[in-house]
């Protein structure tokens, strides 16, 4: 269940010296295969990291064979000379990968970037460049599972998934546990797949799995300068889905995948799924839902096991989605515990001592309805975000 389950692709992930931890934190993917389609996410924050810049750039061009990963240091907000490493970075992977894979002839072009870590500081580069060359001497058919580990900052554990269709498959991995927001993603995630695609189909497909999975997922509001979805497609399989099938794998991927970052977001206590139904239009449902999972009284009473509808109804008030106040149902965990905007259920029937709670919220204002998934707010997750840089 990794990057390298399609055929066509190896990667490796190694050691460079980057974190202070030494572990793992230089990721590398190649795709080896006859072709080399691409489609890419990008974060929606106006400030974005060098290497967001660069492999957007890179993308409009339909060919990445290779793609260089690192944690322990964001580079974003570095300036003209954080855009020169990561193009450093990028001719340095193309030339070394060229010299030991000549059949490849990949330039800077074809080469997408990815950093993770602390915003504000330059990456060291002759580790950065070191790890690269240790990486592609790693490469392999089993190097999957170390690259998802490579990419790894406060998560708790690797995230990779596995999608199969019919003779071909999806595979990837990503990585996140806080700032997740949505503005298309929420995190750095590479997918893979053998299927035969071209860019507009990957495109097409990558948009449509995003929209409805990291785009929904809504762990804290904080959005990242540095997410990236990328999408590779090999042709190893020989096999030409149709793109109803090829959306369906990717999404089932992006959808396994999203579920492992809200399960591992910083000091999460409770994996939330807020159901908005019955809504006027799919924008207000999704409004409705990001509202209340953004909801700090919301989320601080789910971590102490409080079900306080009020504060879920107060929530949805503030938003501009159709719905009138003396019409909605909440419930919680299963109980109905407001109808037509009052009490109904006894509230201390709401069992909130598990890990997974769902949040139904019944607009009865049209026909549309969408999920959220974010978690609770805990002393964990303050303690660790208060000391990140430190």
């Amino acid at each position: 269940m990794s990057v390298t389950t399609p055929r066509g692709f190896r990667a490796a992930g190694v050691a460079a010296g980057l974190k202070a931890s030494g572990g793992a934190d230089v990721a590398l993917v190649v795709n080896d295969g006859p072709d080399a389609g691409v489609a890419a996410v990008f974060t929606a924050n106006r400030v974005k990291a060098a290497p967001v810049l660069w492999s957007q750039q890179v993308v409009q061009g339909g060919v990445v064979r290779a793609v260089v990963l690192n944690s322990g240091g964001a580079n974003a907000c570095t300036g003209p000379g954080g855009f020169q490493d990561t193009h450093a970075t990028a001719e340095h992977t193309a030339a070394a990968l060229t010299s030991v894979s000549p059949r490849l002839i990949l330039g800077a072009g074809e080469v997408a970037v990815c950093s993770t870590g602390l915003i504000g500081e330059r990456l060291p580069m002759p580790k950065l460049l070191s790890g690269v060359r240790s990486a592609i001497k790693s490469l392999s058919r089993d190097g999957g599972a170390a690259a998802a580990e490579a990419i790894m900052t406060t998560d708790t554990r690797p995230k990779t998934t596995v999608a199969r269709g019919s003779g071909w498959t999806v595979g990837g991995m990503a990585k996140g546990s806080g700032m997740l927001a949505p503005g298309m993603a929420t995190m750095l995630c590479v997918l893979t797949t053998d299927a035969v695609a071209g860019p507009a189909v990957l495109d097409e497909a990558l948009r449509a799995a995003t929209r409805v999975t990291f785009d929904r997922v809504d762990s804290d509001g904080c959005m990242s300068t540095n997410d990236t979805v990328l999408l590779l497609a090999s042709g190893g399989s020989g096999i030409e889905p149709a793109a109803a099938e090829l959306t369906a794998a990717v999404t089932a991927a992006c959808h396994d995948l999203a579920q492992q970052l809200v399960a591992d977001a910083e000091g999460a206590t409770k994996e939330v799924a807020i159901d908005v139904v019955n809504a006027a239009d799919e924008d207000d449902a999704v409004e409705v839902g990001r509202t209340v999972a953004r909801n700090n009284l919301v989320k601080t009473a789910l971590f102490g096991n409080d079900p306080n509808w009020g504060r879920i109804l107060a929530a949805v008030g503030t938003t501009a989605a159709a719905f009138d106040p003396d019409e909605v149902d909440v419930a919680v965990n299963g109980v109905w515990v407001c109808r037509r905007g009052a009490g109904a259920e006894d509230r201390s029937k709401v069992d909130l001592t598990g890990r997974d709670v769902t949040i139904r919220i019944d607009l009865h204002a049209g026909t549309s309805a969408a999920t959220i998934w974010t978690n609770d707010l805990s002393h964990a997750y303050v303690h660790e975000n208060s000391a990140y840089s430190t």
